[in-house]
């Protein structure tokens, strides 16, 4: 019972993320109306505001990021996600009051605010649910996104302008009213010191009583976590050294001192920024338009909601699969197949040597090997890697360049199509596929199943890993 809850819950938290996709694909919906004679707004959006259009919620992203991180240590993750979610519904509401463009690019930049959500997110998550189910649930952040993403196709396929603004109103408003009702992390509370309230949250999220012995075994397990200190000693080394009075250390200064933090960072930075140069958010914002001239025979939105429910099939088989098989082969295998899928798509494009159906196929088999790899295992790592003490720093920094990364892509696209061409920008985009391969298989350790603290001692260089081994037994989350 208790698992089902923290799935329900997690849930819950992730429905944000569900908004956040309708957000992220409504200008596909909406991109060829805008630039059209017979616009919906009150003139036609010219090339540059198009542009904007697709990546201002980027934009308002990155400045919302860093506040976040911020304000999840600070006040707390309930209180962040609940401010992500109410700054989605605001941005609905401007849409909704105005058909100006200028108005219109005001609400795609405070729709960025919302997108804190993954931040904010990816700590909770792995703050409330048991280590069993921890990778699946951590993964279902970007599912939900893909629900959103199909959500808002199907809506821009069937639903009038007006209509589809006060439907995803509505889904917004339903999301704070969620997310309202759960409680704050545990690890939180037990930062803060209250104890009290921690051991509540505990009984919300675990179903244990108040006075039982497993619930003061989790309270235990947090306050070891929370003692584990930032150095690359052994764990004999940390059991000599736990009686002494340590500083309490800065996120700076504890990054500076651990060296398997540091190589932890660098590690998921550079999965996250294959993450954004693989092409995937290229097609999430421009699938309507890409299929439109890729395969002018079908209709571009039902390729587009094609494409969304195959998102949304495979977001749910990678959460499976991050727990059942491992992060690391999942990374390697499916980079791969996605590097193997970019050179057929661009090549097709580039010279047509196959019929028209084969770019969609095409789109299609990317799309699912993304989902498996790069869509799903980075978001993962990025949760369960770092210590709570510097978890939501840099879960901010991570996300922060994240949102740099995607800006940038859907920046670039265009102007990049027009110099090259779309077949060789999907060159590109494979060659960024296949050095993530390599980076996965000589840098990222395998870390399904593993506590935080077992999880640290394998990014320290190989000749230290043998301490890893000694800490897998300690299941303390």
């Amino acid at each position: 019972m208790s698992t089902l809850r923290q799935i329900l819950c997690s849930s819950m938290l992730c429905y944000i993320c569900l908004v956040v996709g309708i957000m992220f694909t409504w200008p596909s919906s909406t991109i060829l109306i805008f630039s059209s004679p017979n616009t919906t707004l009150h003139r036609t959006m010219t090339e540059g505001e198009i542009s904007l259009f697709g990546s201002l919620s980027s934009i308002g992203g990155l400045i919302s990021t860093p506040i976040a991180g911020i304000c999840v240590d600070k006040f707390g993750r309930k209180p962040s996600i609940v401010m992500s979610a109410i700054m989605i519904t605001i941005s609905w509401s401007i849409i909704a009051c105005s058909r100006q463009v200028e108005v219109i690019l005001l609400g795609i930049f405070i729709s960025g605010f919302g997108c804190s959500a993954f931040l904010v997110n990816t700590a909770f998550i792995c703050e409330i649910c048991q280590e069993s189910i921890r990778g699946t649930m951590t993964s279902t952040n970007m599912v939900f996104y893909s629900v959103g993403m199909l959500i808002s196709y199907i809506m821009g396929g069937i639903l009038s302008y007006a209509v589809m603004i006060y439907v995803n109103l509505i889904l917004s408003v339903i999301g704070v009213l969620g997310v309202l009702m759960l409680k704050e992390s545990p690890l939180y509370l037990m930062m803060k010191e209250m104890e009290k309230e921690a051991a509540q949250s505990v009984r919300y999220y675990r179903g244990f009583a108040l006075d039982s012995k497993e619930c003061q075994n989790e309270l235990d397990i947090i306050r070891r976590i929370l003692s584990v200190q930032a150095d690359d000693s052994c764990p004999e080394e940390e059991k000599l050294n736990s009686e002494k009075i340590v500083k309490k250390l800065t996120s700076l200064q504890f990054i500076k001192k651990s060296r398997s933090t540091r190589r932890a960072i660098i590690v998921t930075i550079i999965l996250m920024t294959a993450a954004m140069f693989q092409g995937m958010p290229v097609l999430q914002v421009y699938a309507e338009p890409l299929f439109s001239k890729a395969v002018p025979v079908m209709s571009p939105n039902i390729c587009s909601i094609i494409f969304a429910a195959v998102n949304v099939i495979m977001g749910f088989v990678a959460a499976y699969l991050t727990d059942a098989l491992g992060r690391r082969p999942l990374m390697i295998y499916a980079s791969f197949i996605a590097g193997i899928c970019c050179l057929l798509l661009g090549s097709q494009i580039h010279t047509e040597w196959g019929p028209n159906w084969l770019t969609a196929a095409a789109i299609y088999l990317f799309s699912i090997a993304y989902i498996l790899g790069a869509g799903t295992v980075p978001f993962v790592l990025l949760g369960e890697a770092f210590l709570p003490e510097v978890k939501s720093f840099i879960i901010m920094m991570v996300v922060e360049w994240t949102w740099l990364c995607n800006f940038l892509i859907l920046l670039i696209f265009n102007p990049l199509v027009s110099a090259i061409g779309l077949g060789p920008v999907f060159y590109l985009f494979a060659v960024i596929c296949f050095l993530t391969v390599v980076v996965s298989y000589f840098f990222q350790p395998e870390t399904k199943g593993l506590s935080v603290d077992a999880i640290q001692p394998l990014f320290m260089p190989s000749k230290k890993r043998k301490y890893a081994e000694m800490a897998k037994s300690s299941r303390f989350i």
